[in-house]
């Protein structure tokens, strides 16, 4: 019985030693992971999306400009009926393609005269005592809106500049695009091959806004 409880003992001693041997190396393994860490952090590289120098800021900023419209220089021309075009789709056109909104402004800019007349002054109407323009409005990422309101007042100041009526190409694809929309086109030659303003696609309009 003595020499068993004796090895007993020995065993647990032995035990207890590599227990603590053990642990010695895991708290040793610990500290020298733990004088690493800070290295490996400050060595780590950062997301390029965190980056202060990343490409893309994603702020979204507001801007409006101003488009004049010749109307004294031309009094004569129908300058609301070329930007508007057919059920206001040439303006929906500016809009689709240059992301910003188009509004029509100032004296002129109702097509009831009687109601214009009616409105000004009145909250909201302010600009009916302005001459005839156009603000372009953009809420855009800072990176591309100069460059969309650039292209949007490109499209609209070619729009602007009067052409005789018989070289009056895009009137006569307005007044074509009415005839689809009424149903009395009645074909010439070959099919429509699509508007010759400078923003050629009908995809994606939105508005046209005149007043309000």
């Amino acid at each position: 019985r003595i020499y068993l409880c004796i090895l007993a003992v020995m065993a647990l001693d032995s035990y207890v030693f590599s227990t603590f041997l053990n642990s010695e190396q895991l708290v040793q393994t610990f500290l020298v992971a733990s004088d690493t860490m800070p290295s490996l952090i400050q060595s780590s590289p950062t997301p390029s999306w965190l980056s202060p120098q990343s490409s893309s800021s994603g702020l979204l900023v507001k801007k409006t400009i101003r488009v004049d419209i010749p109307v004294e220089t031309f009094p004569n021309f129908n300058f609301v009926g070329r930007l508007l075009g057919p059920r206001g789709n040439s303006l929906k056109r500016v809009e689709a393609n240059t992301d910003c909104r188009v509004l029509i402004r100032g004296r002129g800019s109702i097509k009831d005269a009687a109601r214009e007349e009616m409105m000004r002054g009145k909250p909201g109407y302010e600009h009916l005592n302005e001459p005839l323009h156009i603000l372009v409005e953009a809420e855009l990422p800072a990176e591309i809106i100069d460059a969309r309101l650039m292209q949007a007042r490109e499209i609209l100041e070619d729009l602007l500049r009067p052409v005789e009526e018989s070289h009056d190409f895009y009137k006569k694809q307005q007044l074509r695009e009415l005839a689809m929309i009424n149903g009395t086109l009645r074909e010439e030659g070959s099919p429509m091959s699509g508007s010759v303003s400078p923003f050629n696609n009908s995809l994606g309009m939105k508005r046209a806004k005149t007043r309000g």
